[in-house]
C-alpha cells in the first residue's frame, strides 16, 4: 500500500474514530453499520486505537502536562490516540511517518495549533515507547 493511501486509511479512521465519539459507539459499532467494510488497514488502526487506549491515553496525558486527554480538542484527543496506537502496534511504520502523518490530520481537520501541540505529544511519547 503506498503512502498515500495509508494517508487516505489513516483520514478514514479518524473520520470513524470521530464518528464513533459522538455517536457515543465503539469504532467497532460504527463499522458493523457501514454498507462497505474499510480497507484493512483501517480496521488494524481501528482495533490498535481500541487495544491500546487506555494505555494511549495514559502517555498522552503524561506527555502533555497540564491537558489531559477530556480537556483537548475532540479531533487532537482521536488523532494522539491514533498516532500513540499506531506507535505501539505498528514497530515497521518509522517513528518520524506516523509523527508527520498525525501532524498533518491535526492542522487539515483541527485547531491552527493543533499540529504544533500533536507534534510535541507524540515526539515525547515516541521517545518513551520506541
Amino acid at each position: 500500500m503506498s503512502e498515500g493511501t495509508r494517508h487516505q486509511a489513516r483520514e478514514r479512521a479518524l473520520g470513524l474514530l470521530y464518528e464513533a465519539q459522538m455517536k457515543g459507539e465503539t469504532p467497532a459499532d460504527v463499522v458493523r453499520e457501514l454498507p462497505v467494510a474499510p480497507d484493512p488497514f483501517v480496521l488494524e488502526l481501528l482495533d490498535a486505537v481500541a487495544g491500546r487506549r487506555e494505555e494511549a491515553d495514559a502517555l498522552v496525558e503524561e506527555a502533555s502536562i497540564g491537558w489531559p486527554p477530556e480537556r483537548m480538542a475532540v479531533v487532537d484527543r482521536l488523532v494522539l490516540r491514533l498516532g500513540v496506537a499506531e506507535l505501539l502496534e505498528r514497530p515497521e511504520t518509522p517513528t518520524a511517518v506516523v509523527i508527520d502523518e498525525a501532524v498533518e490530520l491535526a492542522k487539515t481537520y483541527s485547531t491552527e495549533d493543533s499540529g504544533r501541540f500533536v507534534n510535541g505529544v507524540l515526539s515525547t511519547v515516541a521517545k518513551k515507547v520506541r
